[in-house]
């Protein structure tokens, strides 16, 4: 029996979970069934600023996003028409004012989205409502704002306009045209920042007669006769001309008025509508949803989290600057490439090992730059706002450019110090060296100087170089000083080394009257009529030097190297000589003396 109510229980823990999640699911679509904000005004009525309410309800959404904007003068049916749209009651949808205050503050959006096939793949489509122009206490930098923001937002823009096109609203349409030269006329084969929205001209009207609605927008959109050259003409009639571009997303529909009585349309049915009104409007629902495309930016479409992160980004944009431009929607499109092109450019300079010549950095500064630019140049967006992000672009890459010149500067300075450090230590030796050597000193001042010219590279090598050469010719200086007093020195020391080899090892008295005139020639001669400059530019004395020279240091023998070692292994030669001498000497003397004594003591040979 415990099984059967474990089965039981079990059952209703799960039929409650169900209850409870189904009961979760219908609290939050009830929740998102209203109308939300998403875009409000600033405390001065002239910026816009994200709403936390309505974000929320579009990062719901996984699905790809489309997006239908109302936009058009207050007081017009803006919100209405979009509940028509909707086929919501005006209690359940969007708010519908009848005073004179608009009841639409900022940008507003059903909060659930209406989900539609297109091309086979389920697209989520928003719906927003936008704060009607020229209503009274804001300014026409806030409605330009308002215009722009929901242009670059949307996939399908709706131009509600009561009666017929005013010039005004021509003119409201150049950031539209500007976007649409900036972003819209880009090369074939290569990804748009943003796709144009599709705009549609919803003209309602009491009278149906005479000319299409078609024909109105084609007349208005017309040049406009310029005979003074006014300069506003010449602008609207650009604007005209641009108009062109966005043709192909152009469609003008024309709806009556619901019914006479405005003020009570929220009130009546669609039975007490006007019955052509009616069927104009089922009929402009089907060309809506024919029109609707997903939101494609840069290439993709956008989910939910990716279309709140680009309306931040717009938004950011268009707040910029006391007047919303064009040119700093091109820059944030821009920023992307900005960042790849200045990556470009960092790895084409991280190949250069440091430190190297200016000209050298200079060389791989011009090549990574070209690099760059032609990688921007070819991903770019914005036909004539674009030299702002060119101009960052410059600007970032001379920052990396001084940073990479800082551094091999620094890394220069580094290596050249280094080396000369290294070459003023091996001076400091040379200037030290037991057995005085002009032939080694030069070696070694040609090889520290040859190493130095091609070791120490970089922008520091000129200073470096001055250093360097004062250096080596105070050290020139200082043992040419004291190269021919060393010298002299240790000829003397040779006499007399000479002196006591000759009497006391050796025992040639040649050689040791040879090392005394030596000594006394040093000592006497050379002090009493040679001065010490006559002495070093005497002929005789350079005679000397050639033969030191040649002795002391050559390619094959560095005798100041080895000068112990050939003086310890001459020193034991001499006293072994000496010995096996004297005792050579000793047998000598003895061994003839012995054997004649020996023959004189005895005539016959000797026995066992």
């Amino acid at each position: 029996m415990g099984w059967p109510r474990c089965a039981l229980a079990i059952c209703a823990a799960a039929a409650m979970v169900a209850m409870l999640a189904a009961a979760v699911g219908e609290s939050d679509a009830g929740e998102l069934e209203r109308a939300f904000p998403i875009v409000e005004p600033d405390y001065g009525h002239t910026k816009l600023r994200l709403s936390k309410q309505g974000l929320e309800a579009i990062q719901r959404i996984n699905t790809p996003i489309a997006v239908v904007s109302v936009i058009g003068p207050y007081r017009s049916g803006k919100s209405f028409l979009l509940n028509q749209l909707l086929s919501l009651s005006c209690n359940k949808g969007f708010g519908v004012g009848h005073m004179r205050e608009t009841k639409t503050k900022g940008i507003w959006i059903w909060g659930t989205p209406v989900d539609v096939d297109v091309d086979g793949s389920k697209v989520s489509v928003l719906y927003l409502d936008t704060e009607g122009f020229e209503s009274i206490g804001k300014s026409n930098v806030y409605d330009d704002r308002i215009f722009a923001l929901a242009a670059v937002l949307s996939s399908l823009l709706v131009y509600n306009l009561p009666e017929t096109i005013r010039e005004a609203d021509i003119s409201r349409l150049s950031f539209a045209v500007e976007l649409a030269e900036e972003f819209y006329g880009r090369v074939k084969g290569q990804d748009v920042a943003f796709e144009p929205a599709k705009l549609l001209w919803l003209i309602q009207r009491d009278f149906l007669e005479g000319k299409s609605v078609q024909q109105m927008v084609d007349e208005a959109l017309q040049r406009v006769p310029n005979i003074n050259g006014d300069k506003y003409i010449d602008e609207v009639n650009q604007i005209r001309d641009s108009l062109a571009i966005m043709g192909d997303n152009s469609t003008a529909f024309s709806l009556p008025q619901p019914h006479l009585q405005r003020t009570k349309l929220c009130d009546l049915k669609d039975q007490e509508l006007e019955p052509l009104y009616v069927q104009r409007r089922d009929e402009l629902k089907k060309l809506v949803a024919s029109m609707i495309k997903p939101k494609i930016v840069q290439g993709r479409t956008l989910n939910g989290k990716e279309f709140v992160s680009f309306l931040g980004q717009i938004l950011e944009a268009l707040n910029k600057g006391e007047i919303p431009s064009t040119g700093s929607l091109v820059e944030v499109f821009n920023k992307g490439i900005l960042e790849r092109c200045l990556k470009v450019y960092t790895e084409r300079m991280e190949i250069v090992v440091l430190p190297v010549s200016v000209d050298k950095l200079q060389l791989a500064h011009g090549l990574a730059e070209d690099e760059a630019r032609k990688l921007f140049d070819k991903q770019h967006f914005g036909k004539h706002y674009a030299a702002q992000s060119f101009l960052n672009l410059d600007e970032e890459i001379k920052k990396v450019f001084r940073s990479y010149g800082l551094a091999n500067e620094y890394q220069s300075s580094k290596l050249c110090e280094a080396k000369f450090s290294e070459c003023e230590e091996k001076m400091d030796h040379l200037q030290a060296l037991k057995l005085p050597s002009m032939a080694k000193f030069n070696a070694g001042f040609l090889r520290c100087n040859q190493s130095f010219e091609m070791e120490c590279v970089g922008p520091a090598k000129g200073s470096y170089e001055h250093r360097m050469s004062k250096m080596l010719a105070r050290s020139r200086a200082l043992f040419i000083r004291e190269y021919n007093n060393k010298l002299f020195n240790w000829l003397v020391v040779f006499s007399l080394t000479m002196v006591v080899i000759g009497r006391f090892i050796v025992k040639l008295l040649l050689l040791e009257a040879a090392a005394w005139v030596m000594f006394i020639f040093l000592e006497t001669y050379t002090r009493l009529f040679w001065s010490s400059e006559s002495l070093y530019y005497n002929p005789v004395w350079h005679a000397i030097v050639s033969s030191w020279e040649a002795i002391v240091y050559s390619p094959v023998l560095d005798l100041d190297r080895w000068a112990i070692p050939i003086v310890v292994m001459l020193s034991f030669l001499a006293v072994y000589w000496h010995c096996i001498g004297a005792r050579g000497r000793i047998g000598r003397s003895v061994l003839p003396l012995y054997n004649g004594s020996f023959r004189s003591s005895s005539g016959r040979p000797r026995t066992d």
